[in-house]
């Protein structure tokens, strides 16, 4: 039997993601609904400018946790300076909500280790815990809450940020310095038909790096913007991520020359 090319009286309801979705009803299975008109800008970028589709498109906000960003969290309490963990917090607080708006998907890749840290090698564990005095990752010393457990204080995205987060973003929890490792950020993605990933967050020379290259290396476009990452490690960690980023894993652009760009291109259609 050869079905009408327009059959659309007959399907109701949706199955799956925003990204990849079966409409079905009556009899009937439809596995190419009509895909979303794309809405793609073009955006100053280094070492070249890029044009994507917003439609396309994950903002990926890496590690901006009461442990790495809060004066009462983990990294103050062992005298790391978190100043500019910071940084990053006013410029998401306002863009956040304005991507979103643009039909950018919003992903959150936070540290949340089990309470038991029984996948926890002991490489992981060493991080800043060099005497192996249990100061480190999953540990209740010295701050008095487990450091970056799932459900934890520390673990939480800072005040700032929880309030412009929607029930609609995606939410992942890591547990390694790569969110792509063992999580479900991958299949997320795909879920969402991302292909253009837009990275922010801390600290930007390390999770924010590695996450970047396994992006990279699994086929995502990466883009790095500078405006919304930092990092608590000295400068030239800073320059050498810029020029790795630039030189062999993606481009660099800036969270306010994104939101530029939507802005010329004029209301969502």
């Amino acid at each position: 039997m050869v079905l009408p090319v327009d059959d659309s009286a007959r399907l109701g309801g949706f199955l799956g993601t925003r990204g990849r979705a079966w409409r079905v009803g009556d009899g009937l299975v439809d596995f190419h609904p009509p895909a979303p008109e794309p809405r793609p800008i073009t955006v100053d970028a280094r070492a070249q400018p890029i044009r994507f589709d917003l439609r396309r498109s994950a903002l990926v906000v890496i590690d901006m946790q009461h442990d790495f960003c809060h004066a009462d969290g983990w990294l103050a309490s062992i005298g790391v300076d978190v100043t500019a963990a910071r940084a990053p917090i006013a410029p998401l607080e306002a863009g956040v909500p304005a991507l979103r708006d643009a039909g950018i998907a919003i992903v959150w890749v936070n540290w949340g280790t089990r309470p038991d840290r029984v996948n926890l090698p002991p490489n992981v564990r060493h991080v800043y815990d060099r005497d192996g005095r249990d100061v480190g990752i999953g540990s209740s010393v010295p701050t008095g809450h487990p450091v970056l457990q799932r459900g934890s204080w520390g673990a939480a995205l800072v005040e700032e940020l929880e309030a412009v987060r929607n029930p609609d973003d995606v939410s992942i929890d890591k547990h390694r310095m790569s969110g792509f490792w063992d999580t479900e950020l991958d299949s997320a993605l795909r879920g969402l038909d991302v292909d253009t990933l837009l990275f922010a967050g801390v600290n930007a020379d390390q999770c924010v790096l590695a996450t970047l290259i396994d992006a990279a290396c699994i086929g995502y476009d990466a883009v790095f913007l500078e405006d919304v990452c930092a990092t608590t490690s000295p400068e030239y960690c800073w320059d050498a991520t810029v020029y790795n980023v630039r030189q062999c894993f993606g481009f660099t652009s800036r969270l306010d020359t994104v939101l530029a760009a939507i802005a010329a291109d004029g209301p969502e259609r």
